[in-house]
């Protein structure tokens, strides 16, 4: 089980802007946040729900190749709130929200690219 992610983002507060418009969709809050005078190394942003972090922003040199993270949701309607959010954010598509059939008859999802073109997904498998 995977307790908790991250991506290296170039502009720290842009990026943490971004996610905390494109996440709230989705549930997640900005639940902390350590700067770089604490970890010795970079700032760091944790966003997740019920007050336990689980996907961080770190400030630095973005990862090449870019990250894909895809978020579990439950309904068609917040894959597209997601969609609409990211792109309202400043993201860009790179997936409109509808069925993926190749991966299953339910797999509905939608993509959006952040700033360092890490691929950003929300994924309801719900009929």
């Amino acid at each position: 089980m995977i307790d908790h992610t991250g991506i290296i983002v170039s502009d720290f507060e842009q990026s943490k802007k971004f996610y905390a418009n494109t996440l709230a969709t989705i549930g997640y809050t900005l639940i902390t946040e350590i700067p770089a005078s604490i970890t010795g190394d970079a700032d760091v942003a944790g966003f997740g729900e019920n007050g336990k972090p689980d996907f961080w922003v770190i400030s630095g040199t973005p990862n090449k190749p870019p990250l894909h993270v895809a978020f579990r949701v439950n309904s068609r309607d917040i894959v597209d709130a997601f969609h609409k959010a990211g792109l309202t954010a400043g993201g860009s598509d790179n997936g409109q929200p509808g069925l993926r059939l190749h991966y299953h008859p339910n797999y509905y999802a939608a993509f959006i690219r952040d700033a360092d073109g890490h691929n950003i997904e929300a994924v309801c498998h719900l009929p």
